[in-house]
């Protein structure tokens, strides 16, 4: 049997409830947007941050390359205020400290990944740090999920393999970013996805939560 050597989560809707509207960052991105470009986008549903860079490109093949430029330090400083306005609004799930307190007691490394930026995840969960043995948030990360170098880069610092790591997270993105790292990867209801989406993204493991989750791998002896 299969026993995993370390576990990395994601944040958001998964280790924290965190009130990140969406709808309101693109609607926000689109009004920028429509400065540079004299007319308004349109909203797709593309992930935020490649939608920003498509932008981006778009602006700096009109306008040049330093108007381009200028328009995605912009955008990105539009993402960070909403972000970290949520982020005040967010609170940790009760089962989050417990549980990272528990796998540390139990050898098992523990890590968190996120789209997310670290000033908005630290005011949610402001001794992170102290509590898992890797956290890259976006702005710390060479490649942000579902590209796997941003798992990668989590478990170079844990010198733990792919193929001996769960990854949790709440979001097709999560679980592909798993995927394409060589890791198993398990789902949790707690965020927008439920469990037919979850896996037919590719997730091995699901549950409600990732408390869940974890007790369901202690008592299957995976950990």
């Amino acid at each position: 049997m299969r026993r995993f050597d370390a576990i990395i989560f994601d944040f958001d809707g998964t280790l924290a409830k965190v009130p990140l509207d969406f709808d309101l960052m693109r609607t926000r991105l689109a009004a920028l947007a429509e400065a540079f470009l004299c007319e308004r986008p349109t909203v797709n549903g593309q992930p935020i941050l490649e939608w920003v860079d498509k932008l981006a490109r778009q602006i700096a093949e009109a306008e040049g390359e330093a108007v381009g430029k200028e328009f995605h330090c912009r955008a990105r400083l539009t993402l960070n205020a909403t972000e970290i306005d949520a982020a005040r609004r967010g609170a940790l799930f009760g089962f989050t400290r417990p549980l990272l307190d528990t796998l540390r007691e139990r050898g098992v490394a523990t890590g968190v990944i996120t789209r997310n930026i670290s000033p908005a995840v630290l005011a949610v969960f402001p001794d992170l740090p102290r509590h898992v043995g890797a956290f890259i948030p976006r702005d710390g990360a060479v490649k942000v999920k579902p590209d796997p170098t941003h798992l990668l880069q989590a478990l170079h610092i844990l010198d733990v393999v792919p193929e001996r790591t769960l990854m949790v997270g709440d979001h097709a993105m999560d679980i592909q970013v798993g995927v394409r790292a060589g890791a198993v990867s398990a789902g949790v209801t707690t965020g927008s996805m439920d469990e037919g989406a979850l896996r037919e993204a590719g997730a091995e493991f699901v549950a409600r939560d990732a408390g869940a989750l974890i007790d369901q791998l202690f008592r299957e002896k995976f950990l």
